[in-house]
């Protein structure tokens, strides 16, 4: 893992890395914490003090689908790939919404894509001064899982009530998580921001595989047919890219099997129990449930991987920042990671599919725009055509796919 291919890796590190660890705390300034504090309000609201009582499952469909919406949400937490099965409130009727559900829409939206590339760039600022992805990942989670646990016994939020069943599921269902994130990290870690996720823009085609050979559902012709320039596009990008790490880039590979296969996995714990996962599963609370799994499994990984390299590496940032800098800026950085996501849940409850696949595809354009702005990041005129036909590869997938779902499901009809 320190070949000479991760030390020349990102442009992103050699720009920032020799800087003072105060340069993380001058992007936290107030605003920030405000953005955070919307977001937390935000996601807090919408989950009422609710009890639902679990019962037959012939008695309780809507309890039910509630419990399978809640998983299906979380499987697609970092993927473009979209399922059937997610039940959407806004579905086809986006066109017929108010003004006032058009703004908050556009609300959660804007907030989700701020949240997103804030955290991005904090991410990696921070990574630059602590090289010890493993653990700043585990410790991310830890920060998500207490924002939870302080919600939960405050009774801001209904305390969610797993089965034997549902623990099962969460647990698997973490685990993916867990890896998917912290190789991530990694790639993060090893390479610039922008060609981490060029690279990330594969995840569609790790999830229409692994679908294909584990789960057995395959799709029309047409729908693989649509993956061509996405691979085309992210591989003519890295081809020739002036960041270009094989760390970054077998990580974030890993990063995108792992996230697939957690897709594959949870709808298929969800099937084995039934629908019956627990009590008080809205999408945000099970995401929290599997936050809080994610980090005890990421323990001994960071342990095993990084040992206790983090504690030297902390001591030898001390003689630019001081130690409430850095716990600041773990704290905000794990804070805006768990943030957007409960934000992205917020806008997938409120539109229809397609809309989330267009503003997916967007918001990966945001972060590498961003990333490049920000880190000064040199980026080859080849690699920009190459994200592009990637990206818009990915938009076209997913419509694709959607088109013929919808196909196949009327005339299942």
């Amino acid at each position: 893992l320190t070949s000479s291919n991760t030390i020349n890796a990102s442009a992103d590190n050699q720009s920032y890395c020799q800087q003072p660890t105060s340069l993380i705390i001058k992007t936290m300034r107030s605003p920030i914490l405000a953005l955070a504090l919307l977001a937390a309000t935000a996601s807090a609201r919408q989950a009422p003090f609710v009890k639902p009582a679990l019962a037959a499952r012939a008695k309780s469909s809507s309890s039910v689908q509630s419990s399978k919406s809640a998983l299906d949400v979380t499987s697609a937490l970092t993927t473009t790939d979209v399922n059937t099965n997610i039940a959407i409130r806004g579905g086809d009727d986006d066109a017929s919404l108010s003004m006032s559900a058009r703004f908050k829409i556009g609300g959660y939206f804007s907030l989700w894509y701020i949240l997103n590339v804030v955290y991005n760039i904090l991410n990696k600022k921070y990574l630059n001064v602590i090289s010890a992805p493993l653990t700043v990942g585990s410790l991310q989670f830890l920060v998500g899982s207490l924002y939870c646990i302080i919600l939960w016994t405050t009774k801001l939020r209904a305390p969610p009530i797993l089965t034997p069943s549902g623990k099962t599921a969460v647990n698997k269902v973490g685990f993916y998580h867990m890896a998917g994130q912290e190789l991530s990290m990694m790639s993060l870690n090893a390479g610039a921001v922008s060609f981490t996720h060029i690279v990330k823009a594969l995840e569609p085609f790790f999830s229409a595989m692994v679908s294909g050979v584990i789960f057995g559902k395959w799709m029309n012709p047409v729908v693989y047919a649509t993956l061509i320039p996405v691979v085309g596009g992210v591989a003519y990008a890295c081809l020739k890219e002036r960041a270009f790490s094989w760390l970054a880039f077998y990580t974030a590979m890993g990063s995108n099997l792992a996230f697939a296969l957690r897709a594959v996995v949870s709808k298929s714990a969800l099937d084995a129990s039934g629908g019956e996962l627990g009590e008080n599963l809205t999408s945000v609370n099970l995401f929290g449930i599997v936050t809080c799994y994610a980090f005890i499994q990421s323990i001994p990984l960071f342990l095993m991987g990084e040992g206790l390299s983090f504690i030297q590496l902390w001591k030898d940032a001390l003689p630019n920042s001081s130690t409430y800098e850095l716990v600041k800026g773990l704290v905000i950085s794990g804070l805006f990671h768990y943030l957007n996501n409960e934000v992205m849940y917020l806008a997938l409850s409120n539109v229809h599919p397609v809309t989330l696949a267009v503003g997916n595809t967007m918001k990966r354009v945001f972060i590498v725009v961003a990333s490049v702005v920000v880190f000064r990041t040199p980026i080859t005129v080849q690699a920009a055509i190459g994200s592009a036909v990637g990206l818009g590869g990915v938009l076209l997938y997913s419509l694709t796919k959607q088109y013929y779902e919808e196909l196949e499901k009327n005339q299942a009809a």
